[in-house]
């Protein structure tokens, strides 16, 4: 997720925090110590209340990280490549690579409200002991908010309605009693919209009607809307390219040499490229180093392009993802969500062969469909759970 900070790791994965996480702490602190704490522990000073506020916000902060560990964690173990876990204002997301077995994927899911269930009621517990047996009012009441907090956020997420862990779990009984992953991702996601729906238009009016809190529960209805929906057309697009292979999706691409200068390669290489959105460039051996695009050689000044290299304003190679011809598209699909990369370069015996982009995906897709817009049925067979 853009804007986010590797801070450590759960579970063994890069824990990322985003920078609207800060906001979530505050919004809770503000909340717990100004209304929640002073009405289960009243006659403390406000500085007890702002302190033991921050306290429980770092709490459910804490209490998401474990929830999104639970998924990565559960991942791992059934072999599932786990990229990060990224903590945000509105919860927190937990990066990997699509589940090869319904069984596989529903374990996933349920891994992160199973947790946050055992933390509420270790919470609930811990508050119990800290008001009745040590009479401590103030960490009571602090354990208690998290341990129903945990409890509320463990029951939400089971809504089924991706992206919602319950939508994975729906997914994965569709899918198990479907024997289509895509079917099924298709029909939580439309839940996703359905549920999405209902809770923006029910923070909008709780909102209007004076209720702050109601603004949350819209944004986060919006986010579930706007996931959901992409999800689907990501569905969508893996049916339409199933039984296609890279080279029938890529683009034939001429490439130039990393060591030119940019004047050189603009006046000898960028006129001969037409429309290609993007050059791919090479080393002396002819290997791919990186791509570089029309528009960011001509931003370098004209006084400084003699002396400029293309690989000095090049994107490196780091950040493509390298396809062979022969390849599934789905399965190139598969490993380009797991990289923040932009372009796929397609390399063929150490060389570049072509690129594929979005607009490629989507091309090849609607030339595989049938006019009703659905695969053939031999692009159908073999789709295992």
């Amino acid at each position: 997720m853009n804007g986010s900070l590797m801070i450590g790791h759960v579970a063994g994965v890069p824990l990322r925090l985003h920078w609207s996480a800060p906001l979530l702490v505050l919004v809770l602190s503000i909340g717990l110590g100004g209304s929640v704490l002073p009405a289960w522990a009243p006659g403390h000073s406000a500085s007890a209340y702002r302190l033991w506020a921050i306290a429980g916000a770092l709490l459910l902060t804490a209490s998401l990280i474990a929830h999104e560990g639970g998924h990565a964690l559960v991942a791992r173990r059934s072999r599932i490549a786990v990229k990060d876990v990224t903590v945000f204002a509105l919860g927190g997301v937990t990066r990997m690579a699509s589940p090869t077995t319904a069984r596989s994927q529903g374990l996933v899911a349920a891994a992160g409200p199973a947790i946050s269930l055992v933390l509420g009621g270790l919470c609930l517990g811990g508050s119990f002991l800290a008001r009745d047996v040590l009479h401590w009012p103030l960490p009571g009441g602090v354990l208690a908010w998290g341990g129903w907090t945990n409890i509320v956020l463990a029951a939400f997420n089971l809504l089924p309605a991706a992206p919602l862990d319950g939508g994975r779990v729906l997914q994965a009984l569709i899918w198990r009693v479907r024997g289509d992953r895509e079917r099924a991702a298709r029909a939580s996601g439309r839940c996703g919209q359905v549920a999405g729906t209902v809770m923006a238009a029910g923070g909008l009016f709780r909102f209007l009607h004076g209720t702050g809190a109601g603004l949350w529960l819209g944004l986060i209805g919006l986010f579930v809307m706007a996931v959901a929906s992409a999800e689907i057309r990501r569905a969508q697009l893996l049916e339409s390219l199933r039984g296609l292979r890279v080279a029938e999706a890529m683009r034939p691409v001429i490439t130039g040499q990393e060591w030119q200068s940019v004047d050189r390669f603009l006046a000898e290489t960028a006129r001969h490229a037409g429309d290609q959105p993007v050059i791919p460039v090479t080393d002396l051996d002819g290997r791919p180093t990186g791509y570089v695009t029309v528009p960011v050689l001509r931003a370098v000044p004209d006084a400084r392009r003699p002396a400029t290299r293309v690989r000095d304003v090049a994107v490196p190679l780091e950040r493509c993802v390298l396809a062979r011809p022969d390849e599934m598209l789905t399965d190139l699909l598969e490993r380009a969500a797991m990289s923040r990369a932009g372009l796929v370069l397609v390399v063929d015996h150490h060389h570049v062969v072509g690129v594929v982009t979005g607009a490629d995906l989507a091309g090849a897709g609607g030339r595989h469909s049938d006019p009703r817009g659905r695969p053939p049925p031999d692009a159908r067979a073999g789709h295992g759970r």
